[in-house]
């Protein structure tokens, strides 16, 4: 697959006129059918608290946590908040929630969050490795016959259609069999996947093997965290995004410190390399995993950033996301003359502003001018400015680089022929722009007209 940086200048703005044509628009109207305006079209939740049980001992606070959990979710808008609590959480009713009501419900662009307060327990499999498991209401603490297995569990995050899932378990739940992410290849893709919608199954359980969880009347000392984080502690680079994995950093050092290293809370990916999104912020201050701290992942996020930008237009979706991420991939490398060539031809033909458009060119010749289209993209922008003289010099500078550069040529004859009055010189631009396999009209007509009676063209 090829690069969006290795198109050409004039091929690129042939691949974004055509979007203008097509009638492009910035406020999604070209969306997959059925999908909202934001990330999600459905966020479910199902919150478990098992305080009293049937035949296990008590678990203070359980019924507590598991209410606070749930009305933090319903601030962020969740749609269907599902509580269970104490002996409505029976091993049949919670089974039926998961391989049954939920897989039928829930769509390919909805989140589920899944959260227990309640017993785990640990049998050995067939390997003897550990394999935990959550207790319901009527199970017991060290027979899993009635229990919810992490085998269950992953099944049901497999059967499970939405692209996002976030299960939160205020237990030591352990034995998870987790396998590395393979690298995802983008050959044959039209682009890589944004980032927002890219498949997640993550778990955040509130202590280490053989650690035990910290409880006493009222909220744990894990809930306590994870509250505060869905209410906005959680927002570690204050961009107002919460990320799962933003999330998970924050319990985990609340947690630490308050049960002083007693109780570290483990974060899991289960399934997927994406992130699950507990609060949507402004587009273009998304960012997945920490910011790029060293000059070579800058330089390394600034391309993918541009990558994602073109993507954005080749697929006929938001302009104004795509600037976003022109900006974004400016700032982490202020020298990167692709973006501002890109930048440009969007501030002159999709979203017009001519200084914006007129300052990205003047920035890439700047940072790249050994590349023709900083000079080209240049030489657009003085033109329409008015400013001919000085587009004349600005494309004789870019065939000065490449002087093959086909589009320039006809672009010279048209600026000769409309706005500097060389005749001469327009011809002369447009034959070469012929000679070079060029196909318009116009500049067919003109070689021809400059021609005697008679006269054939050479051959």
């Amino acid at each position: 697959m090829r690069s969006p940086s290795s198109l050409s200048f004039p091929r690129m703005i042939a691949c974004l006129a055509a979007l203008c044509v097509a009638g492009m628009s910035t406020d999604h109207a070209v969306a997959q059918v059925g999908k909202p305006e934001g990330l999600y079209y459905k966020s479910w939740a199902v919150v478990v608290g098992v305080e009293n049980y049937l035949v296990a001992p008590k678990v203070p606070g359980a019924l507590e946590s598991s209410h606070a959990v749930a009305e933090a979710l319903r601030g962020l808008g969740f749609d269907e908040v599902i509580e269970i609590q104490d002996k409505e959480a029976a091993s049949k009713r919670l089974l039926h929630i998961l391989n049954d009501y939920l897989p039928r419900k829930v769509g390919r662009q909805d989140r589920i969050v899944f959260f227990f307060a309640g017993h785990a327990g640990v049998m050995q499999d067939s390997q003897s490795k550990d394999s935990g498991f959550v207790v319901p209401w009527d199970a017991q603490l060290s027979n899993p016959a009635k229990a919810i297995t992490l085998d269950q569990l992953k099944e049901f995050s497999r059967r499970s259609a939405s692209k996002h899932i976030l299960m939160v378990f205020d237990a030591n739940l352990r034995g998870w069999d987790v396998t590395a992410p393979q690298p995802l290849s983008l050959e044959g893709r039209l682009s890589p996947e944004d980032d927002t919608e890219k498949r997640s199954v993550q778990v955040l359980t509130a202590a280490e093997k053989e650690e035990s969880v910290s409880r006493a009347a009222g909220q744990s000392a894990f809930v306590t965290a994870l509250v505060a984080g869905l209410k906005g502690a959680a927002d570690l680079n204050k961009n107002g995004w919460i990320m799962a994995s933003e999330l998970a950093a924050q319990v985990k050092q609340d947690v630490e410190r308050e049960t002083k290293g007693a109780q570290h809370p483990q974060f899991l990916q289960l399934e997927g390399d994406g992130d699950v999104i507990l609060v949507e912020g402004r587009k273009d201050m998304f960012s997945v995993g920490k910011e790029p701290s060293t000059e070579a992942d800058r330089i390394k996020e600034a391309r993918v950033q541009y990558e994602q930008a073109f993507a954005l237009l080749q697929q006929q979706k938001s302009a104004e996301e795509a600037l976003e991420r022109l900006n974004r991939a400016i700032t982490y490398d202020p020298s990167f003359g692709d973006a501002y060539v890109l930048k440009s031809y969007i501030r002159l033909e999709v979203l017009p502003n001519l200084e914006e458009s007129l300052a990205a060119a003047q920035a890439a010749v700047q940072h790249a001018p050994q590349n023709p289209d900083s000079h080209y993209s240049l030489a657009l922008a003085l033109e329409k400015k008015g400013q001919h003289q000085e587009a004349e010099r600005a494309m004789l500078q870019a065939l000065a680089v490449n002087p093959t550069y086909t589009d320039v040529y006809f672009s010279l004859g048209t600026l000769y022929a409309d706005h500097l009055n060389e005749p001469l010189k327009s011809i002369d631009a447009f034959r070469r722009y012929l000679e070079l396999g060029g196909q318009s009209e116009r500049a067919t007509r003109a070689v021809q007209g400059d021609r005697a009676p008679g006269e054939r063209p050479a051959p």
